[in-house]
């Protein structure tokens, strides 16, 4: 805990926010605010546990985007995934997928009317039940960005090293470069600096945003989850917008190299290709997706039990869309902490540990 404490030093915290107390004055001088966006759930999270909203200067807001893997699953895909379970198919997927609502159902309703829908602590729980009911069909709701994608991608390989015919994925991987397009690209969307995600970065690398950063002429930093991280991070956006700058620059070096990490890389490389896919409450975005190759077909779900992952019907009075997309804040959407609370979500934000909505619940209220 030694090494932790270091990045949680009050006396550092305090001296970091002094900074950026100052460099928010000079922005005021320009007339300038600052619209930061974390596009990473874990910062959500720490940004609220630790309170660093509220230690903020009134011109500096931070506002969490789409970078929960769970929130941004989309209604269709719980819809597929119900489906396949009433079909006696066994369904293998993370605890925070249960709640997750669907057009009108969800997992965890699936699964008290008798489907097979069982929790894993580990994509390799799935391999060892597929192994363990050989007559049964076993599929493992893949979903996440760059950071979950290898290990759950790697079952693929390992059923075909092991000739296992009964498991399959049912994929709904996301991928954050192509989403950060989007959020740029969208009027609705004034954001003028971006925290970027740790743990996506330490797979894809820094250079991944640099096309990105030189296209939308947008600040970014790649920032760690400790408090002093995300300060140091905010520190070093409103430094860029004081100076008229937009450059990308990688505060965690520690753990984020230029190229990423290459075993990962090569391996989704191999068995995945890009693929347009729907975002919750974002809608359809080019290439932002991975699905499985042909090559691999008979592992792909989807296409072995001709399964449609389209459509959905997400309950309207929800307005998780526009949090994700940082329209609103969490406690602005009318249901929150009313009809929608972590033990009877309404929307996914509120489901997931990693969901705006539920770091508001639980820190913020």
């Amino acid at each position: 805990m030694k090494y932790i404490d270091g990045f949680r030093n009050h006396l550092a915290a305090k001296a970091i926010t002094e900074d950026i107390h100052k460099l928010a004055g000079e922005l005021s001088v320009l007339n300038m605010e600052a619209r930061i966006m974390e596009v990473c759930g874990s910062h959500t999270m720490s940004i609220a546990r630790y309170g660093i909203r509220q230690i903020l200067p009134e011109n500096v807001r931070l506002i969490s985007g789409p970078g929960c893997p769970v929130c941004v699953t989309d209604a269709a895909y719980i819809d597929a995934a119900i489906e396949l379970a009433e079909r006696g198919i066994h369904v293998a997927t993370f605890g925070d997928m249960l709640k997750v609502p669907g057009s009108s159902r969800t997992l965890a309703d699936a699964r008290s009317a008798g489907g097979q829908v069982h929790v894993c602590y580990s994509p390799l729980d799935a391999v060892k039940l597929a192994k363990e009911n050989p007559d049964d069909e076993i599929v493992f709701l893949g979903i996440g960005f760059e950071t979950t994608v290898p290990p759950v991608i790697s079952i693929v390989k390992k059923a075909k090293a092991e000739n296992l015919k009964n498991i399959s994925v049912l994929t709904a991987f996301k991928l954050v470069p192509p989403a950060l397009e989007a959020l740029a690209q969208d009027e609705n969307v004034a954001v003028n600096g971006f925290l970027l995600p740790a743990h996506v970065s330490a797979i894809i690398g820094a250079d991944a945003y640099s096309s990105f950063v030189e296209k939308y002429k947008v600040p970014s930093v790649i920032a760690g989850f400790e408090p002093l991280d995300i300060l140091l991070g905010i520190k070093g956006l409103l430094e860029q917008l004081a100076g008229g700058k937009a450059e990308l620059v990688n505060q965690y070096a520690r753990v984020v190299k230029n190229k990423g990490n290459r075993i990962a890389l090569d391996l989704i490389d191999e068995l995945l290709e890009p693929a347009d896919v729907s975002w919750r409450g974002i809608g359809t975005i080019p290439q932002s997706g991975l699905a499985l190759r042909d090559e691999f077909a008979e592992y792909d779900a989807s296409k072995k039990y001709n399964i449609t992952v389209e459509g959905g019907a997400p309950d309207l009075r929800c307005r998780c869309g526009d949090v994700l997309k940082g329209i609103i804040l969490p406690d602005e959407c009318p249901l929150f902490n009313k009809g929608c609370t972590p033990l009877f979500p309404v929307g996914p934000c509120m489901v997931s540990s990693e969901g705006s909505c539920a770091a508001y619940y639980k820190y913020s209220r």
